[in-house]
């Protein structure tokens, strides 16, 4: 195999040889070929990233058989935006068939759920899954997988008629994101006025760290008119919540802008759980973890003072009115406790104390991130 690929702005390095593919597939087929010799299956191809797979083990098959293709969509850039859409519907009649579908590639099976319902009310006598590749710790369904050529771990890869936005799938081989789990990804947390703003810039100079603030993203974004700034306003202007696909998909966005990246600070995300399984996935993606939540602890009436303090030169109505200031303290509590407890359960929740001079609590800050 070649040495590492470039593709865009991320790094592949070499995973499985085109060689130990091809007996894969030649494997499968023998278990085709014995199991539906006297069937004439219906091949359904899924595309795109099946058609090179579907090529070599339908020209394998040795009996009757007929092929179709079906093209869905569940991926933009290296996370899955959990939605399936059918953009190219079936011609055939499948009524009574014994079909077989072709994937690429199956990870969370939201894609060979949706087709199996799709094909169950079609009425097939019975349907069958063949993938090349297989990633059994990603895998959330009951649908049985009968075939598959490879079982991988939950990485992302490219090669062999898979992409990463358009690139790599005619390569023979078959590619992996390079790993960066020597990366420091903190979330970090701090209720109004503890602080928070302050140290995120001085843990981003002193670990040379990429500072993700959420709502500068999403400022940026709007401002620049880009995708998913116009999608993110459509909802906004409506007054609804933009979908969380949208703000991890700007998320990705960042990071993906600062490959060589040592690690990132993310700032104002997640909020829930479903956030933080969200921001997990995409660093898995990327061959990377959240290190640790981190969180400046302060008592409440401290923080009361210091807004009210600060609302006398900021100019924040929100830092003036006392009611608001406490009903501010009161949210994040309630938002916090919830991934206190997601991140507690990975041993990785760290309370500081945030009160006294800036030094002092960069330093108990940094006792916690140099032991991680």
């Amino acid at each position: 195999m070649d040495s590492a690929i470039k593709l865009y702005d991320l790094q592949f390095v070499p995973f499985i040889a085109e060689k130990e593919i091809i007996e894969a597939i030649e494997r499968m087929s023998d278990k085709l070929n014995k199991d539906l010799s006297d069937k004439n299956p219906l091949f359904i191809g899924v595309l795109n990233g099946a058609f090179m797979f579907a090529s070599e083990l339908i020209k394998r098959f040795s009996f009757d058989c007929e092929v179709s293709f079906i093209k869905l969509a569940s991926y933009q850039g290296t996370v899955t935006t959990h939605e399936v859409k059918e953009l190219i519907g079936l011609n055939q009649d499948v009524s009574g068939r014994t079909v077989v579908v072709i994937e690429d590639i199956v990870d969370t099976g939201n894609t060979i759920e949706v087709l199996s319902g799709l094909l169950a009310n079609l009425n097939c006598k019975e349907v069958k899954i063949a993938t090349l590749f297989f990633k059994p710790e990603a895998y959330t369904k009951k649908i049985k997988i009968d075939y598959f050529g490879i079982e991988i771990p939950n990485k992302f890869i490219i090669g062999y008629g898979l992409d990463y936005d358009g690139l790599g799938r005619n390569l023979t081989d078959v590619y992996q994101l390079k790993s960066s789990y020597n990366m420091t990804n903190l979330v970090l947390f701090g209720p109004p006025g503890a602080g928070k703003g302050t140290q995120a810039e001085v843990l981003k100079q002193k670990y040379d760290l990429i500072h993700i603030s959420t709502g500068d993203v999403f400022r940026y974004n709007i401002k620049n008119a880009t995708e998913l700034g116009t999608l993110a306003k459509s909802y906004i202007d409506k007054g609804q919540l933009v979908p969380d696909e949208v703000t991890i998909n700007m998320l990705n966005a960042e990071v993906d802008k600062n490959p060589e990246a040592k690690g990132f600070i993310f700032d104002g995300f997640p909020r829930t759980e479903a956030q933080a399984d969200s921001l997990q996935e995409l660093l898995a993606s990327k061959g990377a973890k959240v290190s640790a939540m981190v969180a400046l602890e302060v008592d409440d009436e401290v923080l009361v003072q210091r807004l009210l303090e600060r609302g006398k030169t900021s100019g924040r109505p929100d830092d003036a009115d006392e009611g608001v200031i406490r009903n501010r303290i009161k949210v994040y509590y309630n938002e916090t406790a919830i991934l206190k407890n997601y991140y507690q359960k990975q041993n990785k929740y760290f309370g500081v104390d945030g009160v006294g001079a800036i030094d002092e609590i960069t330093d108990r800050l940094s006792e916690v991130i140099d032991k991680l």
